[in-house]
C-alpha cells in the first residue's frame, strides 16, 4: 500500500553533483514514489552562497544554516555532497542525533573517520550508504558488501580516477609528455585547477581504504593506504611498456595475504600487459577488477566520476535507504570482524622494471646482475643499448618483495658505472 505522507530528504550541498541530485529527484519524482512505495520530498537544501542561482530549485528551500535544516524535526534522509571533513563530518554526526539516515558520496571523510561514523549510526539504528564515494555511477560498494558478502574476496584492482586515466590514456594514444596531457585534461575539464588529489593519488588512496575495508571485513583507514602518484611517468616509461606489450595505468591494488592472515592496500602507476581488461579502460572511465573464491574474476566498468553519473548512485542510496525507513528497518553497516593488520609496503611483492642510465663500457652488466643476486632479486630479462659511451639498461625482475627492491636500487646508486636511476615502475596484472 502506497504511504501518501513524503519521507524528506535534506540535501547538503549544491554544486555539480548535488544540483545534479535536486534536478533528477524534480523530474523523476513519480517514478521514485513507485519506486520507494511512498512520495520523497526535497524539504531543504544547504548550500555556502545563497545568492547563486540554482535553476531549477524553488528558492524558498535555500539555507546556508545546514544544522538548522537537520534540527527541525521533520527530515527522514541527508544527502551530503559538500565533501572535506568538516563541516561534513559534524553535519552527519548531527543527522544521526536526531534519527536522520545519511546517504554520503565523501571519500575523504569515510577513509579517514569511516569506522566512527558506522558506530554512530548503528548506536541510533540509522543507515550509512556510500555508493557514490567510489568509483562514480558503477554499482561496486553495494556488489561488494551485499552480492559478495557470501564470498571471500582476496584481490581488488581497479582504476578508479578518471582523470589520471586520461591523462595516461592519452601519454599512451598520442605519445604526449605529461605536462601536455594535463594541460589537456584541464581544458576540457576533467582535471581541477589544482589537480594534486588526483595526480598524486589521494583521490585514489581514499577510494582504496573504503574498498579494503569492506572486501577484506577489516578496518582500512586512508594513512594504511601506501601512495604513488604519477607525475614522473614519462613518454620514455610508455615507449618501454610497449616493447613490454603493456602500458600504464596509476592502480589502486588491495590483497589479501597468501596465508589470510594480513592484508596490503596500495595506489602506484603500474605496467600492465595489454591482454588484462583493465588495459582498454580509456578516457576518464573507471574499472575495478575483483578477484573472488566463487565467483572468480569480476569487472565493474563504467564512468566514475561528473555530475549525472555520481548522482545517479546517490539517488540508488536514497532509494534504499527510503525503502530501509518504510520498513522500519536498516541495511547492512560495517564489517570489521576479521580485524586484520595492513602490512607495509615493503613487505609487498611484485615484478618490476627498472631504468638505468649507464656507462658505456665492458663488465657493467655483470655488476648490476651481481647486485641484484646479493639482493635476492631475480632477474627475468635485461635490455641494454649504448651510444657516444653513454648507454641504458632496462632491467625486468620476477616477483621480488619491495623491501629487497629497495635495497637493490640503493646499491646500484652507489656504483661507479651508474649515472642513475631513469624509472622504477611495478608490473602488474599477470
Amino acid at each position: 500500500m502506497m504511504r501518501t505522507r513524503p519521507l524528506k530528504v535534506a540535501l547538503l550541498g549544491c554544486g555539480v553533483v548535488g544540483s545534479e541530485v535536486a534536478r533528477i529527484m524534480t523530474t523523476h519524482a513519480d517514478d521514485l514514489t513507485a519506486r520507494i512505495g511512498a512520495p520523497v520530498e526535497l524539504a531543504g537544501v544547504a548550500v555556502r552562497r545563497p545568492s547563486k542561482v540554482r535553476e531549477g530549485i524553488d528558492p524558498a528551500l535555500i539555507t546556508t544554516d545546514a544544522t538548522a535544516l537537520l534540527k527541525r524535526g521533520d527530515i527522514d534522509v541527508a544527502i551530503e555532497v559538500i565533501g572535506g571533513i568538516e563541516p561534513a563530518r559534524t553535519l552527519i554526526t548531527t543527522a544521526f542525533e536526531h534519527g536522520i539516515s545519511v546517504v554520503s558520496a565523501n571519500k575523504a571523510l569515510l577513509a579517514q573517520d569511516g569506522a566512527a561514523l558506522h558506530a554512530a549510526a548503528e548506536q541510533a539504528g540509522l543507515d550509512l550508504y556510500y555508493e557514490a564515494a567510489v568509483a562514480g555511477a558503477i554499482p561496486l560498494v553495494r556488489p561488494m558488501r551485499e552480492s559478495l558478502a557470501g564470498d571471500k574476496i582476496n584481490r581488488v584492482m581497479g582504476i578508479v580516477n578518471g582523470t589520471t586515466n586520461f591523462i595516461l590514456d592519452k601519454m599512451d594514444s598520442t605519445g604526449a609528455g605529461y605536462q601536455e596531457a594535463l594541460d589537456e585534461a584541464t581544458a576540457l575539464g576533467y582535471a581541477e585547477a589544482d589537480p594534486t588529489a588526483d595526480v598524486e593519488g589521494y583521490d585514489a588512496a581514499a577510494k582504496a581504504a573504503i574498498l579494503a575495508g569492506i572486501a577484506f571485513h577489516t578496518r582500512v583507514r586512508l594513512d594504511d593506504v601506501y601512495r604513488e602518484g604519477m607525475t614522473e611517468v614519462s613518454a620514455a616509461d610508455f615507449a618501454s611498456a610497449k616493447r613490454m606489450g603493456c602500458t600504464i595505468k596509476l592502480l589502486a591494488i588491495l590483497e589479501r595475504a597468501a596465508d589470510g592472515r594480513s592484508v596490503t592496500a596500495r595506489v602506484h602507476p603500474a605496467m600492465i600487459p595489454l591482454s588484462h581488461p583493465l588495459a582498454s579502460v580509456r578516457e576518464a572511465y573507471n574499472a575495478v577488477f575483483v578477484e573472488a573464491e566463487a565467483a572468480g574474476r569480476l569487472m565493474f566498468y563504467g564512468p566514475g566520476a561528473g555530475g549525472s553519473p555520481t548522482a545517479s548512485a546517490v539517488l540508488g542510496d536514497l532509494v534504499a535507504v527510503c525503502r530501509n525507513k518504510l520498513a522500519e528497518a536498516t541495511g547492512p553497516g560495517e564489517s570489521a570482524y576479521t580485524q586484520l593488520p595492513v602490512s607495509p609496503m615493503g613487505e609487498v611483492v611484485t615484478r618490476y622494471h627498472i631504468s638505468l642510465d649507464v656507462a658505456d663500457k665492458p663488465g657493467v652488466l655483470a655488476q648490476v646482475a651481481t647486485v641484484f643476486s646479493e639482493h635476492g632479486v631475480s632477474i627475468d630479462t635485461v635490455r641494454q643499448q649504448g651510444k657516444d659511451g653513454e648507454a641504458s639498461l632496462v632491467v625486468v625482475t620476477h616477483r621480488a618483495a619491495d623491501a629487497a627492491l629497495s635495497g637493490t636500487v640503493e646499491a646500484l646508486r652507489k656504483l661507479d658505472t651508474v649515472r642513475g636511476v631513469a624509472s622504477i615502475m611495478r608490473v602488474e596484472g599477470e
